[in-house]
């Protein structure tokens, strides 16, 4: 965590002075512009963090392992899909969540599958992205985009179980 984060200060510090250079207060707008996005994302940002503890100490490591635990095997892989297909939300949402179950012992391949269903299904969306492009576009997009998740997952479980990335 630490190199992304210096990464990011880097190009944010470099920003503000190229924006200061400029000498048409970009900096301050920029400034400003962040604060706006910090008070957007903040509530919802503790509100996910606050679910992610939860599940970490509410949800028993028994019941974890069992259901989408590397001992869950393919039936685990397949909960994650269609949970990470409702899960509503951002990356801000769905990230805090998968890390804090990977933590009480969640499968390398469900997380997977979980936040590629998030990204590739996305069921909540679905009411805009049929009045938008069309119930045969959608039922076509929801047909090619299925079957990922599941394989996202297996992949993880086949050549990534033995890492531990909690």
């Amino acid at each position: 965590m630490l190199i992304p984060t210096i990464i990011m200060a880097v190009a944010a510090i470099a920003l503000l002075f190229i924006g200061y250079q400029k000498g048409g207060g970009e900096h301050i707008l920029g400034l400003k512009s962040a604060g706006g996005l910090l008070m957007q994302i903040l509530p919802l940002l503790v509100f996910a963090f606050i679910v992610a503890g939860m599940v970490q100490t509410l949800v028993p490591t028994e019941m974890i392992s069992k259901w989408i635990g590397t001992e869950s095997g393919f039936r685990g892989i397949l909960i994650g899909t269609v949970v990470g297909g409702f899960m509503p939300g951002g990356p801000y949402i769905s990230l805090p969540i998968a890390a804090g179950l990977l933590r009480v012992g969640a499968s390398v391949g469900t997380m997977v599958a979980l936040l590629t269903g998030w990204s590739l299904l996305a069921f909540t969306r679905l009411p805009l992205e049929v009045g938008i492009m069309g119930w045969q576009f959608t039922l076509i997009r929801l047909a090619c985009t299925f079957i990922f998740p599941p394989i996202a997952g297996l992949i993880a479980n086949t050549f990534f179980s033995h890492i531990s990335v909690a």
